[in-house]
């Protein structure tokens, strides 16, 4: 639009003006046209005198009625169509025959008769031209008017080279329509880039309703993350949309392009910064050696894989019991080693060409003890990370039996079988729900902590009979070193709270939230994978290494600021008519609050800033054992009551929630639940001494 000013003014004119602006058009054009005529008749160059000027007169008096008559003016010329440009031929036709019939059969003095012809066959043609060249020019202009109209109005938040580059795209690409840019350099205000003003940011408030502004663009991909955030709590006041670029790390050779432009990610807003891994600890128990990853198909189970191929192991073994889960990650593991080898190195060249990594998928439960000692007596691998477990609080709730016998027994029989085949190295991945916990869960990842840390008191010896004495194992040479791991939520993970917040708000809302205080600890799965690793690496024997998760965030203050930094507006009492609502729904079972990292309140540190070790009491093992005992046949009886209290006895801190919500059990009768009940005493019995 700004290419045709002399247009826009055309465009915005009242329809009165635009109808006189026609009809003295037309009269100039029959003037025009006469003189052209006589000029044509007499092969010369004419001056207009005497019988001439009746022609002219003449032709003005004639059409112009005609051209009212047939509606040439009340048509609007940008949308004239098959029926307009009909009713111009009517007009200009019976326009020709009327002039011809003066001009040419009864004829004027002074005005020859081959006027009466040629005339109106340039007036045909001239006020042809003039409509279809409103249409064409006008039409177009005004529909790329409306269409411009309805593009977003964007600011550019960065004058720098990133911000150039991204007005480039958007000029390129004409899906988005910039206003200007914003700049924290003061000394760049009242300047242009390529036509476009360069605006201080605090004077967004009144740029917003003056300029139409609907989408900000922040273009500072070099910008700290703390800094990141900072402008985007300043941002969020406002009601427009906001995107941003990724960092440096993440534009490919610098270039930005608008497929770079994306949602503010929820690290953007918190401001956490991720520490550099240290390479010596990534690489320790990874480098030349044979991993095995359980649940590998998991959120975190996946990144620990990727993580783990980065550091060129001999053969990372994937174990998962879900086939379309083991697939994926196979299959996206494969084209990155491919992609890999064809470059001739990964991402830190840390993956030879000649000595990929050797990729095995492996289909197995955890709980099943002869397959994991099949799989770990094949290939006996150097170092297993252990991350599959059930780990959707509510589910577990509703399936108890299920979820301690997949989170207790399924670490038992994995730690078990890789201490039996001479792994150096068994890192568990827990939760920050083991620390007194309210839902079980949590207090089966809590008592999965407590079968290693007491295995590992048990010597070398007495743990290869206690595994042998069933699957006639054999000596074994230095103990393998048990670890865990503990952490908050990781963001993007299966059943987060950010993606499902961003999918209601895509779909209008509302946002659905269990409590209006409830508050979580978030990391990025890249970051805690990663520190898993290097924490692995640190661990001694017994171990439970908590992570740094930075600060509590509440829930609800999460979703208002998504809200806003979507350029929409939280619905509630003080706000009637805005957009998206956010409906409290009730706490879950087994949902708590707020969730802690540790249960004793002293930690000490290590040699990695984000990696604190917790010094917390255990069960020997015989005495857990016997416990453990107790508890299996509860969980073979899916007895939920008796699985809670026997959880109580065990894990400290442990205070159930609520009444019991199993489904199998609540379907039971009490004859059914006797007669499990002598089922699980006799199942147990069996399988504690088959």
């Amino acid at each position: 639009m700004t290419d045709h000013p002399s247009a826009v003014r055309l465009l915005v004119l009242p329809r009165q003006v635009k109808r006189i602006l026609a009809v003295v058009v037309d009269i100039a054009l029959c003037v025009l046209t006469t003189w052209l005529a006589l000029c044509l008749r007499l092969e010369q160059w004419v001056v207009i005198q005497g019988p001439h000027g009746w022609a002219m007169t003449a032709a003005v008096g004639l059409a112009l009625p005609l051209f009212v008559r047939f509606g040439l003016y009340r048509a609007i010329f940008r949308y004239a169509g098959w029926n307009a440009m009909l009713g111009l031929a009517q007009a200009l036709g019976w326009y020709g025959l009327l002039y011809g019939t003066v001009f040419t059969a009864i004829g004027v003095s002074g005005v020859p008769r081959t006027v009466g012809i040629i005339q109106p066959l340039l007036l045909a043609v001239g006020v042809g031209m003039s409509r279809v060249v409103v249409r064409y020019w006008l039409g177009d202009l005004y529909r790329l008017a409306l269409k411009d109209s309805a593009l977003p109005r964007v600011l550019i938040y960065g004058a720098g080279e990133a911000g150039r580059q991204l007005a480039s795209a958007l000029a390129r690409a004409r899906e988005q329509h910039l206003l200007g840019f914003l700049d924290d350099n003061r000394h760049l205000y009242h300047s242009t880039i390529d036509g476009h003003s360069i605006y201080n940011p605090a004077d967004l408030a009144e740029l917003i309703p003056r300029l139409g502004v609907t989408d900000l663009l922040l273009a500072m991909p070099s910008i700290s993350r703390q800094r990141r955030s900072a402008i985007l709590n300043e941002l969020r006041h406002h009601t427009v949309h906001l995107r941003t670029l990724p960092g440096l790390a993440d534009l490919v050779a610098g270039h930005v392009t608008l497929s770079d432009v994306r949602e503010p990610e929820i690290e953007d807003l918190l401001g956490r910064e991720a520490v550099p891994p240290n390479g010596i600890l990534l690489n320790r128990n990874i480098r030349g050696k044979v991993v095995l990853v359980t649940g590998a198909g998991g959120s975190i189970g996946s990144e620990l894989c990727r993580q783990i191929i980065q550091c060129a192991p001999e053969q990372l073994l994937l174990v998962d019991n879900s086939e379309f889960a083991l697939y994926q990650i196979h299959q996206e593991l494969q084209n990155t080693l491919s992609a890999a080898c064809a470059e001739g190195g990964g991402p830190t060249h840390d993956l030879p060409r000649r000595h990929p990594v050797a990729l095995i998928p492996l289909l197995a439960s955890v709980q099943d003890k002869a397959r994991m000692n099949e799989v770990m007596s094949v290939w006996r691998p150097h170092t297993v990370y252990h991350a599959a477990a059930y780990k959707h609080v509510p589910l577990v709730e509703h399936n108890a039996a299920e979820g301690v016998r997949n989170n207790v027994w399924g670490t038992q029989v994995c730690a078990q079988a890789a201490a039996q085949n001479g792994a150096e190295s068994f890192v568990l991945i827990s939760t920050d729900k083991a620390v007194r916990p309210t839902n079980i869960m949590g207090a089966s990842k809590r008592l999965a902590e407590m079968v290693l840390q007491s295995l590992y008191t048990l010597n070398p010896a007495a743990l290869a009979q206690l595994e042998g004495a069933r699957t006639g194992g054999h000596s074994l040479g230095a103990r393998t070193c048990f670890s865990m791991v503990r952490f908050g939520n990781v963001l993007g993970s299966s059943g987060s709270v950010v993606p499902l917040f961003r999918e209601q708000i895509k779909k209008g809302g509302p946002i659905t939230l269990t409590h209006a205080d409830i508050t979580r600890y978030f990391m990025t799965i890249p970051e805690a994978a990663q520190l898993v690793i290097q924490a692995g690496a640190m661990a001694t024997g017994g171990d439970v290494f908590v992570l740094d998760m930075g600060q509590a965030i509440r829930i609800y203050d999460l979703a208002c600021r998504m809200v806003t930094l979507s350029g929409l507006s939280v619905k509630d009492a003080q706000n009637p008519e805005g957009d998206i609502e956010i409906q409290i729904t009730g706490l879950r079972p087994g949902e708590k609050l707020y969730e802690e990292l540790l249960i004793g309140d002293t930690a000490s540190p290590t040699q990695h800033t984000r990696i604190m070790k917790a010094h917390e009491e255990c069960f020997s093992w015989p005495h857990l054992q016997d416990k453990l005992n107790a508890l299996q046949v509860a969980v073979t009886a899916n007895d939920v009551p008796r699985i809670k209290a026997l959880l109580q006895q065990m894990v400290r801190g442990y205070q159930p929630a609520g009444e019991v919500v199993d489904w199998v059990h609540l379907a039971q009768g009490s004859d059914a639940a006797q007669a499990g009940w002598e089922m699980g005493l006799r199942a147990g019995n069996a399988f504690f001494h088959d």
